[in-house]
Parts: C-alpha cells; sequence; structure tokens
C-alpha cells in the first residue's frame, strides 16, 4: 500500500508546542537560533521555517541568523532576497533579444512591457506599439503623428538599440542593468551574471552567444513557482531554514516552524479608524447624501459610514486570523510561537539598530493558547 503524503502525520518533537515570551525581538531571534542547531544536530534531514507577517521582520531574521551557515553549515534561505533576486537574468534577457531583432514585434512588445513593469515608461497599449515595430522605431513623414506616451516608449527602444551599436558587447548587460535603474543587490546580480557569461563564452561574447547562454541561465534556474508536490522545492530542503511570508507559506509544510514577533499590532493589525471627519471616506458629502437619500427611498436602512468601517475592521481581523491559523498548521513536528516584551513601534521603519523598542502586547491568541497548554510555557533561557 502506497502512503499518498509518506510521513503526513508523524511524532511531535517533545510536546510539539512551545510558547516563549522572549525579553525583546533580538533575544527571540537569539532562541530561534539555539533551537534549529538543536533540532538539526538530532534530525540532520529534518526541514525548518521562520514565518513572518511582513517582509521586514523576514530581512532581520536573515540578518541575525547569518552565523547559522558559517558555524554550524546550516543553509538559511531567504525566500524575499531569491525573489527580489530572480527577475534579473529574464529582464536583461528579454531586453537583449530585442536588441538581437529589433524588428520582431513579440520581442519588441516583450522589452516594452519590461520597461512598464519598471516604471520608466507609461502604461499603454503595447500591442499597438508592436503591430509595427518598424512604424513604431522610425515613424515617417506619412506616419501619423505619436502621442507624448509614445514618443517616450520609442525613444527609451532607440537609446537601447544606440547603445547595442556603440558599446562593447560585455559592457551590455551593465548598461541595461542601469537603465532598469536597479537597486544596489539587482546590479550586483547582474554583474555576477556578467562574470559568469564571460566565463561561458570564454570571452568571445558575440551576441548570440551570450542570448543562448543567458537563456540556458533564465530557463534551467528560474526560480520555480513553488509546486507543494515537488518536494525538491528550494523552500523545503532538509537541513536548511527557510524565511518566507505566512501568504507565500500555503499549501507547504515544514517539519519545524517557528512564528515570532507575534504582537497584537501586526496581527490582526489595528484596522485604521479615521477622525470624524474622514468618516466619508473618498466620498463627497454630496455623493454620502445620494447614497442615503437612495436608501431611504428604498425603505432600506441608511448606511452609515461607522457601521461601513466597523464592519470592513472585522472582516480583516477575521482573515487575518485565518491566516494565522494557516500559519500554525503548517507545523508537521514542532511549533514554535513567541511575542516578545518589546519590538519595534513599526516594522517597515525600523532601522535594525536596536532603535526605541517599546513595550508590545502579544497577539490574543498567544495568552489563550498559554492558558490551554500550560505545559507549553518555556523558560527563556
Amino acid at each position: 500500500h502506497h502512503d499518498p503524503q509518506p510521513d503526513a502525520n508523524p511524532n511531535p518533537e517533545g510536546i510539539g508546542l512551545e510558547l516563549y515570551t522572549p525579553k525583546e525581538i533580538y533575544h527571540t531571534v537569539e532562541l530561534i537560533g539555539k533551537r534549529v542547531v538543536e533540532l538539526f544536530a538530532k534530525n540532520q534531514n529534518h526541514n525548518a521555517a521562520v514565518l513572518v507577517r511582513e517582509n521586514r521582520q523576514g530581512t532581520f531574521v536573515v540578518e541575525q541568523l547569518e552565523y547559522l551557515k558559517r558555524q554550524h553549515d546550516i543553509e538559511v534561505y531567504d525566500v524575499q532576497k531569491r525573489d527580489r533576486e530572480s527577475h534579473v537574468p529574464s529582464q536583461i534577457l528579454t531586453l537583449l533579444q530585442f536588441l538581437d531583432r529589433p524588428h520582431s514585434p513579440d520581442y519588441l512588445k516583450a522589452a516594452l512591457d519590461v520597461l512598464v513593469k519598471r516604471q520608466l515608461i507609461p502604461t499603454q497599449d503595447l500591442n499597438a506599439l508592436s503591430t509595427y515595430p518598424e512604424q513604431f522605431l522610425y515613424p515617417g513623414p506619412l506616419d501619423p503623428p505619436q502621442t507624448k506616451a509614445v514618443i517616450k516608449a520609442r525613444r527609451y527602444c532607440c537609446d537601447l538599440l544606440r547603445a547595442r551599436l556603440e558599446l562593447p558587447n560585455y559592457h551590455l548587460i551593465s548598461f541595461l542593468a542601469q537603465t532598469l535603474n536597479y537597486d544596489q543587490s539587482e546590479l550586483a546580480t547582474a554583474d555576477k551574471l556578467t562574470e559568469r557569461i564571460a566565463k561561458q563564452t570564454f570571452g568571445k561574447s558575440s551576441i548570440s552567444e551570450t542570448l543562448a547562454v543567458l537563456q540556458e541561465i533564465v530557463t534551467s534556474e528560474r526560480f520555480e513557482p513553488v509546486d507543494p508536490d515537488n518536494t525538491d522545492s528550494p523552500y523545503l530542503r532538509s537541513h536548511q531554514l527557510t524565511v518566507i511570508t505566512m501568504h507565500k507559506a500555503k499549501g507547504l509544510d515544514w517539519d519545524y516552524v517557528f512564528l515570532p514577533f507575534l504582537h497584537e499590532d501586526t496581527l490582526p493589525g489595528n484596522p485604521w479608524v479615521p477622525t470624524a471627519a474622514q468618516f466619508l471616506g473618498e466620498f463627497t458629502l454630496a455623493e454620502v447624501a445620494r447614497a442615503q437619500i437612495r436608501a431611504y427611498l428604498h425603505g432600506k436602512p441608511l448606511p452609515m459610514a461607522p457601521e461601513a468601517w466597523e464592519q470592513a475592521a472585522q472582516l480583516k481581523t477575521a482573515e487575518e486570523f485565518r491566516l494565522l491559523y494557516v500559519a500554525m498548521t503548517r507545523a508537521k513536528r514542532l511549533l514554535w510561537m513567541a511575542a516578545a516584551d518589546l519590538g519595534p513601534f513599526r516594522w517597515n521603519t525600523f532601522s535594525g539598530k536596536g532603535d526605541n523598542l517599546q513595550q508590545k502586547k502579544p497577539c490574543p491568541v498567544l495568552p489563550a493558547l498559554k492558558a490551554q497548554f500550560p505545559n507549553s510555557l518555556m523558560v527563556n533561557d
């Protein structure tokens, strides 16, 4: 009898649930690091993940745990960073394909698409531009005049084509990376790409050689969308700690799951309730009055702005608790949860310098679990 899900319900590690109240967020990550080392020392081939609610929390965890690789040879896989860098090779490939064959409608459209994505040219009907590439790139005196948005797109494309003629091939990629307005980590990825292509083409990098190598890199190493049935997913490797958001973790599971920073202000979050002046939201008084008159004429109760807010807030809260439930059920052997006493005022403005940590309230689920499972309360050492 073949078990469709081998080891679907394995024995728990210890009592299966551990609840911590660390002093502050640095202490939280220190405890995670210690626990991961202990667990992997016992079981080389198990896997683990830290699930966070916000990207900035993930970056913080990765920064604090970089010693795991050096000292314990435990891979820390930063999903957010890999996602950020994985678009670089494919965007560069798209632009190079256009430079190689600018009169191909498909290549032109794909290149314009990248320029729009990077917010370098205005969003517009790209099919209209790419159907007749020559007419778009080199309009003649008899062609209808181009709009401002089209002219901007055309200038970008022509500048790229000029660079193709004027620059040596090995400068093209870094030129394209600059053109795409990449940030530091993206530029670094583009540089690594250039080096690798130079190595593989032994410096004889004609544009067609470069394209062949780049195509290979993009197709064979592209960050595959995660397929839960594919156990070799990079997110699920054994002896690896994956740092991933709760949203992305849907449908996946790990032996050990760590849920740090479970504070009330991020889970369920504070629904923003506006002051009286802003109750109307984006509407003018006249629109609200019309809605209320319409309701009155139809014999329906009048919609009150505050009630509408209230309902929206309740829906958001319910959704956040569902997300937490998804996160808690990703664990096969051990679920580790913590809310430190002190945390940053707001994660998205947190510099990581230990600045202004404040008293934090735990997510309401934690006190409830502590009451329900007193044996799971862990002493912070």
